[in-house]
């Protein structure tokens, strides 16, 4: 691993670790799970083939290698080494060449000046310990006449599923949520604080399209309930027997109430965020 910055170490710790073999292991399943979410956010990108991209937060690769397919180059860039690996074999296998996939922190890398027409992220932002620093940090690598484009979840109570999966495993516990203003997935959910924080950071006034569309979680619900479960941590596994059957069984129902024709989905909702640099 480069450079950390220390808010980013607890970060780096889990993404390096056990949450980066979690989405490693799952990672058609995340992909699949936010697919119909894609095409708008390749489409706000505008990739032209003269262009190289920066994909943050690029996990896997599938955004980074759709971007390489567009462009004259594209290099992906993650905490997780292991999600890192799988990018690199993945676009071995589909035979995109003109890729890259680099591990760092984006808050305190090297990005270079002005060397990106395109910066991406899809779900790959909203964790950093220090946000103005680090959107400062990609504004400084954009082009002048670039645009950076981020798919970001809503606020959570645009996003049912978590509170649904949440509630089913509590058993009379309070489980507290995710912070809203970070660092958790739902740090810019709110319109106001991303122009707080993207202008604070060296960018125009942001632009944010909101997008709505079903989250997949499984064919079935046995195989949508492996997946939460396994997506929910130790929720479950720290729980009495009688309270892990009690947990297991409310999970069942509410993915039995959200199975349909597609399989078992649930609402969700995300912004596309577009902002370009600040002139002066």
């Amino acid at each position: 691993m480069t450079e950390i910055d220390p808010s980013n170490a607890d970060a780096a710790t889990a993404w390096d670790g056990p949450t980066g073999e979690f989405w490693a292991d799952n990672a058609d399943l995340f992909d699949a799970g936010v697919a119909r979410y894609l095409q708008p956010f390749l489409d706000a990108a505008a990739i032209k083939p003269t262009m190289q991209v920066l994909d943050v937060g690029c996990g896997n690769g599938l955004t980074t290698r759709e971007a390489a397919r567009r462009a004259a180059g594209a290099t992906g860039v993650d905490l997780s080494a292991r999600m890192l690996d799988t990018a690199r074999r993945r676009a071995a296998v589909e035979g995109v060449a003109n890729v890259s996939f680099v591990q760092a922190d984006v808050q305190v890398a090297d990005l270079g000046e002005a060397r990106y027409d395109r910066i991406i992220s899809r779900n790959g932002v909203m964790f950093f310990g220090d946000p103005v620093a680090a959107f400062a940090n990609l504004a400084r690598a954009l082009k002048p006449d670039g645009r950076m484009v981020l798919l970001v979840w809503q606020d959570m109570g645009s996003n049912p599923w978590l509170t649904a999966f949440r509630r089913a495993v509590a058993v009379g516990r309070d489980l507290p949520m995710p912070p809203p203003d970070g660092p958790g997935p739902f740090a810019l959910g709110d319109p106001g604080r991303v122009r707080t924080l993207l202008t604070a950071a060296g960018f125009a006034e942001p632009q944010l399209q909101g997008v709505s569309e079903p989250m997949y979680y499984g064919p079935d619900v046995p195989a949508a309930q492996r997946y939460v479960a396994a997506l929910l941590g130790g929720l479950l596994t720290e729980l009495d027997d009688a309270g892990r059957a009690e947990g297991e069984a409310a999970l069942r129902r509410t993915l039995e109430e959200h199975v349909g024709p597609d399989g078992v989905t649930y609402p969700s909702a995300m912004w596309i965020i577009t902002a370009r640099r600040a002139t002066s």
